[in-house]
């Protein structure tokens, strides 16, 4: 096995977790890509700053093997994290990086700031050791925690044409997850018309159309469980209604003249996101609303075969570390893997240290050893998927 830097990869991780790079208006990703870009700087390497929104950059540095021809792969992370939330539910700080009972704690140790120094150090270790063919591009991406604007723009400008698989190093307990689901969010306006309540006939009420079409998306999600079943690794299709707008309590007197519903769907591979779109629209006809549907989100499902180099490449470096067989899973949510493939035509796979359920909870933390061990899956999986050795 390729030696390395173990300290350092869990202190750059600690450094990371103490800078508060909240996907929020007050705290952007600048602070976090520029430790980024100071390390790979110190390291000799020549990273790209793009930025992508004001105080939102992606860092790109791309390290030739110096071996002659070869595959390019990519070690993907992002920068941001989630907020904090409400401080009285940590009993640690969560922008401490402290460490104590062989845990890191904070906000980001998981997702995903010791996921991204060890895709760091590890193209560090494969760097050192000696030549190698190929090319490893090192990027660490912003906003992965809203509309992955900068996954977005690494592929519309150009970035992801040469690269021949993705390594997307967020917190999956071990887990390889070639698959991902889905994320479909749609907002559906219903218009009616305003009139006062104690003269209902005047006008058109979009809130008594509200109640058929949350039955009908209970229906339509029933539909497509019955039409699809559950996956191996990724479980139900979802239909969730999750937020409501109507009226005003200061105004109870008044029929209101608009309404909306914002949906969720969580699709598996097979479920056609148009297909759903149109249903909904279909749903929210009813006595005389107008209705339209906006598509807010729509990431499709990712299903990269096991047997592509990429992540066959990673299984194998996982079972030389660990000397356990790999376990498969799927990730229950969406990815900067998730545009990286469809819109960048990368094949992906997701993998790195921290529990799969432990993102955006109080209290966040990640094992010490699991992030020296993904560090050395890591620098394996980039070895043999640039030799050929899978």
């Amino acid at each position: 096995m390729i030696d390395v830097d173990a300290d350092g990869v869990v202190a750059f991780t600690q450094a990371l977790v103490r800078v508060p790079s909240t996907n929020d208006p007050g705290r952007r990703e600048q602070p976090a890509a520029e430790l980024v870009a100071a390390l790979m700087r110190e390291w000799g390497w020549e990273p790209a700053v793009y930025e992508v929104a004001p105080g939102r950059p992606n860092v790109v540095a791309v390290v030739e093997g110096g071996g002659g021809d070869g595959p390019t792969l990519m070690f993907e992370g992002h920068t941001d994290v989630v907020t904090e939330g409400d401080l009285s539910e940590w009993t640690v700080d969560p922008f401490g990086g402290e460490i104590r009972d062989g845990r890191l704690w904070g906000r980001g140790s998981a997702d995903m700031k010791s996921g991204l120094a060890a895709t760091l150090y590890a193209t560090r270790a494969l760097q050192l050791a000696g030549p190698f063919p190929g090319r490893i591009k090192v990027c660490a991406l912003a906003d992965e925690e809203g509309l992955m604007i900068g996954a977005h723009h690494f592929v519309s400008e150009g970035l992801a044409t040469d690269v021949d698989g993705a390594i997307v190093a967020e917190p999956e307990a071990g887990e390889i997850c070639a698959v991902a689901k889905g994320a479909l969010r749609l907002r559906v306006d219903l218009a009616g018309k305003m009139a006062h309540g104690a003269m209902p006939q005047h006008g058109r009420n979009p809130v008594q159309a509200l109640g058929p079409l949350l039955v009908g998306l209970r229906a339509l999600q029933e539909e497509l469980q019955a039409r699809h079943p559950a996956h191996e690794h990724l479980g139900e299709v979802y239909v969730t209604p999750t937020v409501l707008r109507a009226g005003s309590e200061e105004q109870v007197n008044v029929i209101p003249a608009a309404a909306s519903v914002f949906v969720d769907v969580r699709t598996i591979p097979g479920v056609e996101h148009k297909d759903i779109a149109d249903r909904v629209a279909a749903l929210a006809s009813y006595d005389g609303i107008g209705a339209e549907v906006s598509v807010l989100v729509d990431r499709p499902p990712v299903d990269v075969p096991v047997s592509d180099p990429v992540v066959a490449a990673l299984a194998a470096a996982h079972r030389a570390v660990t000397g356990e067989e790999p376990v498969y899973g799927g990730v229950p949510g969406s990815t900067d893997g998730t545009v990286l493939t469809h819109w960048g035509g990368i094949p992906s796979v997701v993998y790195g240290p921290g529990g799969k359920w432990i993102a955006h909870q109080a209290d966040e933390y990640v094992e010490v050893e699991e992030i020296v061990r993904c560090t050395r899956v890591f620098t394996e999986a980039a070895r043999r998927f640039l030799t050929g050795d899978v």
